[in-house]
């Protein structure tokens, strides 16, 4: 038999971890293989690495999360056997399951890639399903014979090392979606096969809090914007009007079979129409990974549909009684705290910020302004230090810096520092609407979702800065655009255990002009590779996640 090892990525999941180590573990040792536990930059490592020790795992961890396909290159780079089985972490194995592998592996060693059934098991669900569809989470079934495929999927996946030499790594930009795909593509165009073991099946699950309706479709929706994002980039993404069509179709087939999964479909297209509008199907382009690699500007017939997006969004808020709930629970919250709002006003931009100072000057809480107009042959930092140092924020419990081109909703610093104060939030930053010129895909807001904690928050047009931030991270460097400075912050962030996040509850809009209109990029990503060459910071892949997302306060 084949030396063997089995990977398990995770991140943040030590519940379903347990489950499936409990399951994998004596499998490994009674065939004496390796068994690998990868943390994908988990926010509470301690947890992942007790369930890995408690069933003798060995551990590699990622600083910062990477990606599933990066976790599974770490895999194959920190075992030497000639078959690795990968698992995900909610995965659990029936006896026998790896064995079968094994076994298949070694009748058949053209086979570069092997996998066997995915039955999908939602614990406790009650969600009224047709049966006429796939299920909501992950499941394959090629048959109850073995026999040559096109793909299996990385829930059940063993691939030989053989075949990682000549089709090369997992590409560790691809997420949710195409990941383990695009790879077996590759194998088979270097000459491989992709076997099915319809003997080696396993259960893909999902507990009772992860499988109720809300769970299962803001899962697919986020599914489907990265497979809209992966038919882009393959040029196969169709027009607009077919995910209309496929819209359609789900919210028919829920009302005509009276089927929840019909839901659950409607989210993943949804998904699909969220990352085509925004613009972020667009392929990243090849710049520094310090940028988002999109330009995040809307406009023309886009951002019409954007804008009635963004008004059926706030329907539902103000429908639901969210709106009114958290504008209550913010106007009741003690203590009131003392808010320094620092900006430069530039006259061009038509009294845009004199609007959003009288819409800050209407909070709860005490709030100063260092707002003037700057001095012309400074950038935006260089200014702000100046007018932090004739107006220190060390006495403020906040330090707000805002752009003089935003729009800011009706009640937005008290909705907004209750939100941040409740998730303990270091830095924070108000989410961009969908209308709204944002790069980071992170940024932009999610339906339903309060405050969702992330890797990294953006130098503007918003930012807020709790006192323990201020401490650090002013003053701000001497930089004339700033690019580059968010990632910085966010690697600090990351070192000193800070919460940092987007508050989802508060959208703002960004849309009288994109990044970069009032200087030139080219100098703006000298700058920032100039800035962060002796300095850490979070690439594009570990920081333009969504590590936690809250729904209510």
């Amino acid at each position: 038999m084949a030396s063997l090892a089995v990977v398990v990525p995770t991140r943040d999941r030590a519940g379903y971890l347990d489950v499936a180590l409990g399951s994998v573990a004596p499998q490994a040792r009674a065939l004496d293989a390796e068994l690998l536990v990868v943390d994908d930059g988990s926010a509470d490592p301690a947890a992942t690495a007790a369930v890995a020790a408690r069933h003798g795992a060995r551990l590699e961890a990622h600083a910062v999360p990477r990606g599933l396909n990066a976790a599974r290159n770490t895999g194959i780079e920190r075992t030497e056997a000639d078959l690795v089985a990968f698992v995900d972490d909610d995965v659990e194995a029936p006896e026998g399951w790896l064995r079968a592998l094994a076994e298949a592996a070694d009748a058949d060693p053209g086979a570069g890639v092997l996998g066997g059934p995915i039955r999908a098991r939602l614990e406790g669900c009650r969600v009224p399903m047709c049966g006429r569809e796939a299920p909501p989470i992950t499941a394959l079934d090629h048959g109850p014979n073995d026999r040559d495929v096109e793909r299996v999927w990385g829930a059940n996946l063993a691939v030989r090392r053989a075949a990682v030499e000549r089709a090369g790594p997992f590409d560790a930009s691809l997420e949710l979606y195409g990941d383990e795909e695009e790879w077996q593509e590759r194998v088979r165009a270097a000459g491989g096969r992709v076997r099915y073991v319809a003997g080696a099946g396993l259960d893909h699950r999902r507990a009772r809090p992860d499988a109720t309706l809300a769970a299962l479709a803001r899962a697919a929706r986020a599914r489907g914007r990265s497979s809209r994002r992966y038919d882009a980039r393959r040029g196969e993404a169709p027009p607009l009007s077919a995910e209309l069509r496929v819209l359609a179709g789900c919210l028919w087939h829920t009302l005509r079979r009276r089927c929840g999964n019909g839901i659950v479909m409607a989210a993943h297209t949804y998904g699909r129409l969220e990352a085509a509008l925004a613009g972020t199907d667009a392929p990243r382009d090849d710049g520094p990974d310090f940028l988002s690699g999109h330009s995040g500007t809307v406009g023309g017939r886009r951002a019409v549909l954007l804008g009635a997006l963004d008004a059926l969004d706030d329907a539902v808020d103000v429908a639901s009684g969210r709106r009114w709930r958290l504008a209550r629970a913010a106007r009741a919250a003690p203590p009131r705290r003392r808010v320094l709002v620092a900006g430069v006003d530039r006259p061009e931009r038509n009294g845009s910020m004199g609007a959003a100072r009288a819409e800050l000057a209407r909070s709860r809480h005490d709030v100063e302004f260092a707002i003037a107009p700057g001095a012309g042959e400074h950038g935006k930092f260089q200014n702000l230090n100046v007018l932090l140092a004739s107006q220190p924020p060390r006495e403020h419990d906040w330090l707000l810096v805002i752009d003089d081109d935003v729009v800011l909703p009706r009640g937005f610093l008290d909705a907004f520092l209750f939100c941040a104060e409740r998730f303990e939030l270091r830095l924070a930053q108000p989410a961009h609407r969908r209308r709204s010129h944002a790069a980071w895909d992170v940024t932009r807001r999610r339906a339903r979702s309060v405050v969702r904690e992330t890797a990294f928050v953006e130098i503007g047009p918003v930012t807020a800065f709790h006192a323990d931030a201020v401490e650090v991270l002013l003053p701000f460097p001497d930089l004339q655009m700033g690019w580059g400075l968010d990632v910085h912050w966010a690697a600090v962030a990351r070192e000193r255990g800070w919460r940092i996040g987007v508050v989802d509850a508060t959208p703002i809009a960004h849309a009288q002009s994109p990044a970069a209109a009032a200087y030139d990029r080219r100098q703006a990503v000298a700058e920032a590779a100039a800035f962060l060459a002796e300095r850490p910071y979070l690439p594009r892949a570990a920081a333009d996640r969504t590590l936690a997302a809250h729904d209510t306060w």
